[in-house]
């Protein structure tokens, strides 16, 4: 598999968001990771859907949302309608995964798990079937720059092995950045979510670092 950079919009400069993710194109970054927090489920607050959705007018990077709320399901259906192409929730939630399941599934589009790290990877043996990506979440959810969990290294490898007979992809998020990037490599992502390595400072250098390591 390809390895997929996911640059994290939350980090990007909100002035100018369609510029950004035009930008991202012109590198060759396919993918845009969008998170959503309710301000219950972490405590703070990001982005609502109708922003999305402009940004879907001027985009066709792939909108991979990250719903890092309690009620998935009210959200889901926003996110839909909002132009989303993969739309994940996190294991944690409150609401029934498989009713969630079955509404990004109406739409076509791809679904996801996210496990924050407290959570046993055991959570997401019931739903193997029926996801294309996992997140391992490698820093708290809701808030950007934090340090790296390096126990979140063996967490992907266990996933790695979990999945090995299905075609998930596993993607880790949350202080990947060119120090962590080879390690995060090594055990075996397919997806990198970076927020502040890509968006502080020049985006066509980091993403050009980032792209070395990767490709040693």
């Amino acid at each position: 598999k390809d390895k997929i950079w996911n640059p994290s919009l939350l980090a990007a400069d909100f002035t100018k968001l369609g510029k950004e993710l035009n930008d991202l194109s012109n590198e060759g970054i396919d993918w845009i990771h969008i998170d959503i927090l309710d301000g219950h489920f972490a405590p703070n607050i990001s982005i609502g859907s109708d922003p999305i959705k402009q940004l879907r007018e001027v985009s066709d990077l792939f909108f991979d949302i990250h719903l890092m709320v309690v009620h998935p399901e009210t959200f889901i259906p926003k996110f839909i309608e909002a132009g989303a192409d993969s739309i994940s929730f996190h294991v944690e939630t409150e609401d029934d995964i498989e009713k969630c399941f079955a509404l990004i599934e109406e739409a076509g589009i791809k679904k996801g798990l996210v496990i924050s790290p407290d959570t046993p990877v055991d959570a997401l043996k019931p739903y193997l079937n029926n996801i294309d990506l996992i997140t391992v979440m490698s820093v708290y959810p809701g808030f950007g720059g934090q340090s790296f969990i390096e126990n979140s290294l063996d967490r992907i490898k266990e996933i790695k092995k979990l999945t090995k007979d299905y075609d998930i992809l596993v993607a880790v998020d949350g202080g990947v950045n060119s120090k962590t990037i080879e390690k995060v490599k090594d055990a075996g992502a397919d997806v990198f979510v970076a927020g502040t390595a890509i968006f502080n400072g020049d985006k066509s250098k980091n993403i050009k670092l980032l792209n070395n390591i990767i490709h040693d």
